[in-house]
């Protein structure tokens, strides 16, 4: 069973593309997540949990959901990481969550995405070519990943030095707490009021008053709101109004023309 979160698709693209060559069951964790629903999860075969990297782990939301969740049949656990290009601890806390579950974490693979994270001037965007190039070499190295999960090897990545984890376990709260914060975001009078923001926020943050989305401040910052907007609506302060927001379906033609290679 292959279940995932994911922002703005690029989560879901590396998911659905590994349930499909695996043949194996896919579900998107959003509904779930955002209802609290913990009903068991069964699977004959391996699980497999996909997720972005905020902040050198996976999201903290997330993190928090898998802790209470039932996982039962198979007891082999695999995890895929997309990231800008670091994932940091991620995989160590994964592990750490599914042991105290008595169950196998067979590691994890880590897959450089185009990055998403448009609401600060510290990460620019990247330009067409390499966006396109990371996400077909992210293609590329699907296929190996499945032989190994196919064949019941352990996933391998790269190690994570003392030094990484003592900087980095104590940095992502902080983070969190102070620089993730919703109160910049707004829409503006391109918003149809159709609530598309709100039905993809993993948090409820955003709620829609008069046809207009009013944020709340339990933020973050996955950029889904702003990445799934169909009509561009959606600023943080001065920050995104001349960055194009980014979503994985844009450049879907990428990996639709390799695989009719």
């Amino acid at each position: 069973m292959v279940l995932y979160f994911s922002a703005t698709g690029n989560t879901e693209y590396i998911a659905q593309e590994i349930a499909k060559r695996l043949n194996d069951e896919c579900i998107n964790l959003l509904d779930r997540v955002k209802n609290d629903n913990h009903d068991v999860l069964h699977s004959d075969m391996p699980f497999i949990i996909c997720a972005p990297v905020y902040v050198c782990e996976m999201p903290r939301f997330l993190s928090k959901y898998l802790k209470k969740q039932t996982f039962t049949g198979n007891k082999d656990v695999y995890f895929i990481f997309t990231s800008g290009g670091y994932c940091g601890i991620s995989g160590q806390l994964a592990k750490s969550i599914f042991r105290k579950k008595k169950m196998n974490y067979r590691g994890h693979a880590e897959f450089k995405m185009p990055r998403n994270y448009v609401a600060s001037d510290s990460y620019p965007m990247l330009e067409k070519d390499e966006v396109e190039e990371r996400i077909l070499q992210s293609y590329d190295k699907i296929g190996s990943v499945v032989a190994d999960i196919q064949a019941g090897n352990k996933l391998k990545a790269r190690h994570i030095f003392l030094f990484e984890s003592i900087i980095t376990i104590p940095f992502n709260p902080v983070w969190c707490k102070f620089k993730l914060k919703a109160k910049d975001f707004y829409a503006t009078d391109k918003c149809v009021g159709c609530g598309k923001c709100a039905n993809v926020c993993p948090l409820n943050n955003i709620s829609v008053n008069d046809r207009k989305p009013v944020w709340q401040d339990n933020c973050t910052h996955c950029m889904a709101c702003i990445g799934n907007c169909p009509t561009r609506a959606i600023e943080y302060g001065t920050i995104t109004q001349k960055k194009e927001p980014y979503n994985f379906g844009k450049y879907r033609y990428v990996v639709d023309s390799s695989s009719e290679k």
